[in-house]
């Protein structure tokens, strides 16, 4: 089994947490367009009250671990590992609840060539525990805004864990897919299980527009995000996300498979 403290020494190790590649700019450029409620950082969050900068940084401080001093505005972001550790055990306690009742489950995320292995080695064990891994709409269209324009995505499954890409477009020798924090693919999945009569996912395990428009359905929402995506953790401090795990979400995919071992070993799913 993992210990908490192999784990805290690799997450140092690989900058998951500790001083991590976040530029401090990028965070505060972030939570200024979050104050302003510019739809490509709210992520599908509807937050239920406004957010100002200061807040935000209290916030980020509170939840991650990143400097409180809204005076400080460059260098890279800290990410506290305590934190990191303690939000990854309350995701192992989600997940147990899920396998004990055999929950169905659906898995999603807007980084696959980083964190798509994570999320398949989840979806292997709550499927072996007897969970249901939904992949509804798998191969429709959905379109995302993105800097270059409107353009129009496919919607895939790899391990039982969704992600879009664009039509006829994949990585030769890795992992599939486009970097997205839209929460448009959720929503397509979540109306199309709903349209097949379901059934619907009872937790929703990702990140980005995943964690975030599926919580602001009122569904249940766990997951991972960077300092730069305050989202998640406005959504969790409102109680619309159950759980947000603060590291960096923009590593080597290799990094991430100890806090698989980690999250799995909690959850007494273990193979």
């Amino acid at each position: 089994m993992l210990t908490a403290a192999a784990l805290r020494a690799h997450l140092l190790a690989a900058r998951l947490a500790g001083v991590v590649a976040t530029p401090r700019e990028a965070s505060l450029r972030r939570y200024r367009l979050f104050a302003a409620g510019d739809p490509r950082v709210l992520i599908g969050i509807d937050p239920e009250r406004s957010w100002g900068q200061r807040e935000l940084i209290e916030l980020m401080a509170d939840r991650c671990g990143v400097s409180a001093d809204p005076w400080q505005t460059s260098g890279q972001d800290v990410i506290d590992p305590e934190r990191t550790l303690a939000a990854l055990d309350a995701f192992a306690e989600r997940l147990a609840a899920a396998a004990r009742r055999r929950a169905p489950v659906l898995l999603g995320t807007g980084h696959p060539h980083r964190l798509l292995g994570f999320y398949g080695g989840l979806a292997d064990a709550l499927s072996a525990a007897g969970c249901t891994v939904l992949t509804p709409a798998q191969g429709r269209c959905v379109d995302i805004t993105t800097r270059f324009g409107l353009r129009t995505h496919l919607l895939d499954y790899l391990r039982g864990v969704a992600f879009v890409r664009r039509p006829g477009v994949a990585r030769p020798g890795g992992e599939p897919g486009a970097h997205t924090h839209s929460p448009l693919p959720v929503r397509l999945a979540l109306a199309a299980a709903a349209e097949a009569g379901g059934p619907l996912p009872e937790l929703v395990i990702g990140d980005h527009g995943w964690v975030c428009g599926a919580g602001q359905l009122g569904f249940e929402a766990i997951g991972l995000a960077d300092t730069d995506d305050p989202a998640p953790f406005v959504g969790e401090a409102e109680g619309a996300v159950a759980v947000v795990v603060p590291l960096d979400d923009g590593a080597r995919s290799r990094y991430y498979r100890p806090l698989t071992r980690y999250v799995l070993d909690r959850a007494c799913l273990s193979p």
